[in-house]
Parts: C-alpha cells; sequence; structure tokens
C-alpha cells in the first residue's frame, strides 16, 4: 500500500479539529465512522470506554483513536479513509453541529476541502469523485434523451390517432390503422408481446382465427381486440374475443371499443371474470390518457385491478 493514500500529517489534524464539531454526541460521531465503514474492530475500544465510562473520553479523543487505526491500516482501510473525507467534504448541512461550533465546523470543512484539492496524495479520490459525478451526468443525459424521445413518439401516436376520426367513409381502413396506432402505442410502452396476426388451419390454410394484439401486463399474457364501431359493441362482436381466451390456458384480455358497450357485454364479462381476467377500455380513456400525457401502463393496471379485485370490468378513467 502506497504512503501517498494514508492521511499526512496536516490533514490528519484537521480531521481531528473537524469531525467532532460536526455531530453534538459521542454516539453520533461513532454513528459518523460506523457509516463510512470503519470496522468494528477499530471502533471497539471507545465503544467500551463509552458503555463503560463515558465522561472518561471526550469527541476529539475518540475521533483521534480511530482515525490513528484507520490511517495505519493498508489496503483494507482504504475504502475507510475514502469516504470519511468524501462525507466530509459533501457536508452541506451544518445542522448537526453544536450552534457555537457551526462556524468554525464551515471554516474547517472548507480547509478540508482545500487541502483534498491541491495534495497529490489525494488526486485519485477527486478523479474518482469527478468520474462519478461524469457518469451521473451522462446517465441524466441519457435518460432526458430517452424520455424525450418518448414523449415525442406519444405525441406522433396522438397525432395519427386524431386524423382517423375523419375517416368515416374508410371504416375497413380505419380499423386497421387503429389496431397499428395502439399496438405502436404499447410498444413505446413496452409492453407489447406481438402484432396482429392471423392463425390459420394447418390443412387448408384458411384463416380461422385473427388476433389484433397481444402484450403482457402484470406479467400475464393478454389478447386485445380492437372495435372501431358507430354503435356500442354487443354480444356478437364480443364473443369471439371471449371465446379466443378460453381456448388459451392463461390467456387474458382486453376489448378496446369507440362508442361504448350494450349492458349485455359487460354482464357476460363479469361472468366471465370468475375464469379469466378480461376488461373493457374505451378508445376515448386512451385519446384523454394521450392528451393528459399520463403512464398507460398505470391506467391498464387500476383498470386490471378493479376487474379482479371488484369484479368490474368497465372501470372508465377519463381523468
Amino acid at each position: 500500500m502506497a504512503e501517498a493514500f494514508h492521511y499526512p500529517p496536516d490533514l490528519f489534524e484537521l480531521l481531528v479539529e473537524t469531525i467532532p464539531r460536526l455531530f453534538r454526541s459521542k454516539k453520533a460521531v461513532v454513528l459518523f465512522f460506523q457509516n463510512t465503514g470503519v470496522t468494528q474492530e477499530d471502533l471497539i475500544d471507545v465503544v467500551k470506554i463509552l458503555s463503560s465510562n463515558r465522561d472518561s473520553i471526550n469527541k476529539f479523543e475518540i475521533v483521534r483513536n480511530v482515525l490513528t487505526k484507520v490511517n495505519t491500516r493498508g489496503d483494507s482501510g482504504l475504502s475507510a479513509r475514502r469516504e470519511i473525507i468524501k462525507r466530509i467534504t459533501q457536508f452541506e448541512t451544518f445542522d448537526t453541529c453544536w450552534e457555537t461550533d457551526r462556524l468554525k465546523a464551515i471554516g474547517l470543512v472548507a480547509r478540508i476541502r482545500e487541502v483534498v484539492g491541491k495534495k497529490d496524495s489525494f488526486t485519485q479520490i477527486k478523479q474518482e469523485r469527478d468520474a462519478e459525478r461524469a457518469k451521473h451526468i451522462a446517465k441524466q443525459e441519457v435518460d432526458h434523451a430517452i424520455a424525450a424521445k418518448k414523449l415525442a413518439d406519444i405525441n406522433a401516436i396522438s397525432q395519427r390517432l386524431a386524423t382517423l376520426f375523419g375517416m368515416d367513409d374508410k371504416p375497413h381502413e380505419r380499423g386497421k390503422l387503429l389496431e397499428r396506432i395502439l399496438n405502436d402505442l404499447f410498444r413505446i410502452y413496452g409492453i407489447l408481446v406481438r402484432e396482429d396476426f392471423c392463425r390459420r388451419d394447418p390443412d387448408t390454410s384458411v384463416v380461422v382465427e385473427q388476433i389484433d394484439g397481444v402484450i403482457e401486463l402484470n406479467g400475464q399474457i393478454h389478447l386485445v381486440e380492437m372495435k372501431w364501431l358507430n354503435a356500442p359493441v354487443g354480444v356478437g362482436e364480443f364473443s369471439p374475443h371471449l371465446s379466443r381466451l378460453f381456448l388459451r390456458q392463461n390467456a387474458n384480455g382486453i376489448f378496446i371499443a369507440t362508442n361504448g358497450y350494450a349492458s349485455s357485454v359487460e354482464s357476460v364479462c363479469k361472468e366471465a371474470l370468475s375464469q379469466k381476467t378480461v376488461f373493457l377500455c374505451s378508445l376515448r380513456e386512451i385519446v384523454m390518457l394521450l392528451q393528459r400525457q399520463d403512464d398507460l401502463l398505470e391506467l391498464l393496471r387500476k383498470k386490471s385491478q378493479a376487474a379482479i379485485v371488484d369484479k368490474n370490468p368497465f372501470l372508465e378513467i377519463l381523468s
């Protein structure tokens, strides 16, 4: 272990003068050392003294005792020595000081920062701190870029969705576009498992069922059906979706419609909840969510919870 990584005499004495003034009690001083990673072996002597006769030792003697042990260690004490310096140089609130010690403590911490900044022996500590800060800043920048892209993608989805309301003369095309738009929205939130697909008879290649999308919610697979109809969805439109669920073990379901549901559909859906988690969504919920820039995952989880816990398959969340 290079001597450069031990506290030089001037810094050692500064620490002895500073640490006792940062805390009001002897117990708080010991706790500070414990939190910096000082071993129990280096603390045991002062802990025994405090337990037997706390008045026989003061805070300055505690600090000198512990720092002497930590400073004579080799590699095993390096982490604690660095952490002690790090915590003191980053000390910003002095509420833990006695009022009479506060100004003195502030001045001593400033001197330690200056010494650490100048001493070659602590160049590595400063470099590590700067590297950690740079790493933190870089992560913040990446997170910000990801959040900005997600917001831009969500705004683009909102604009694409708005164009569908002017396509009354193209109902079939509008229905397919709705599927793509909502699947893209699911993809943005990282929950899309599979886009719309057809299952064909292996012998005749005839399409036997079509599924608009598959997502994973709460660790469970959900088949998604989307319908743009001019009237509330009836049992006739809803039953095929329910049948697909019961033909698949552990499959749950979500139905999204533009103009609500007939009361009979809600009744059928409620009955199915004894065996499957299936809930209903309105397109209006999606539109309002995009306008609020809220979390789609949170909305779906609330609706799923209402279906499971309250036996309510159609909790419409508009705000």
